[in-house]
């Protein structure tokens, strides 16, 4: 099964050089793994997506992005792959389903949820422990939740916890928040949303399901146990790049190495999205590197005169 272009991953970087391709009448498969959609699939409203100035859910901006690959020919499989040969081209590229080979690859992993490494986190896992307020939100009805972490996705996910929750408590290690300052404002104006600062959680406490967290201030090294029913991690991500280790440059924090052409060191393997740019963490800067990379693919295909 040879396609021109085979894109890895499904989220706002995948599906937008998806529709690049498509529109460049190249052969194009996406492998989106089982959440096509990728992290803003998962994002109770976006706000800053150009085009929607009221607003669109993460989840309807995702559907609309499948949409607009497939109507411009992109076929969008759901396998994840689980073994990739960058070392000759074709390229190949197996799921546990299928093997596909492609002239050109597009590297759109994403980064996933960091994990804070401390006692309790593995075992109440899916117990009280979560990464998705939006997944697992409404099992929190009246209910206290934790939220570890203050960047954007900290702070979206917990005003989407207080559609539920009797009250969300934001732990953050240090005095501000790193979010915008937009979601800084709608969190601050939020009655049920309180604030833990200068502190870092050491221990997630319980017995068959989640009933606290053990928390220490950074400054004095005062600890205290805060008693809660859910616990939502969102501490920073990790790129999804373990698949492609040993074959292609990475950068010291496990980052695809590119140039700003989207260009990995593989001539005809691209990059885009949070795999390779850990600044911006933006949906629209994700979708623009998707855009770039799929211009380049498709160039590099004719100047190979295929």
């Amino acid at each position: 099964m040879l396609y021109d272009i085979l894109i890895i991953g499904g989220g706002p970087a995948g599906l937008t050089a998806a529709i690049y391709a498509g529109r460049a009448a190249r052969k194009t498969l996406v492998l989106g793994s089982l959440m096509t959609g990728g992290q803003i699939a998962n994002t109770s409203l976006v706000e800053n997506y150009p085009g929607f100035p009221d607003g669109i859910g993460g989840f309807d901006l995702a559907t609309n992005f499948i949409k607009q690959a497939e109507t411009f020919g992109a076929e969008i499989v759901n396998e994840a792959a689980s073994k990739v040969d960058l070392s000759k081209r074709p390229f190949t590229v197996e799921t546990h389903q299928q093997t596909y080979q492609a002239r050109a690859v597009i590297l759109a992993t994403g980064a996933f949820p960091r994990k804070l490494g401390v006692p309790g986190e593995e075992e109440f896992f899916g117990r009280g422990v979560s990464t998705c307020a939006t997944c697992d939100g409404f099992l929190y009805r009246d209910k206290v939740t934790v939220v570890i972490g203050g960047g954007d996705s900290a702070i979206d996910e917990g005003l989407f916890l207080t559609k539920f929750a009797r009250q969300v408590i934001v732990i953050h290690r240090r005095d501000e928040l790193r979010a915008s300052k937009q979601l800084q404002a709608r969190a601050f104006a939020e009655p049920k949303m309180t604030f833990v600062w200068n502190s870092v959680v050491e221990e997630i406490l319980g017995q068959e399901t989640v009933s606290g967290v053990r928390v220490r201030n950074v400054q004095t090294g005062e600890k205290q146990v805060i008693k809660a029913d859910g616990v939502f991690v969102f501490v920073g991500l990790v790129p999804a790049t373990k698949l492609f280790a040993g074959q292609i440059a990475l950068n010291e924090a496990g980052y695809i190495i590119t140039d700003d052409h989207q260009r990995t060191n593989i001539p005809g393997v691209f990059a885009a999205g949070d795999v390779q740019n850990p600044d911006f963490r933006q949906c629209v800067v994700a979708a623009g590197s998707g855009a770039m990379a799929a211009i380049q693919a498709d160039r590099f295909l004719s100047e190979q005169q295929e």
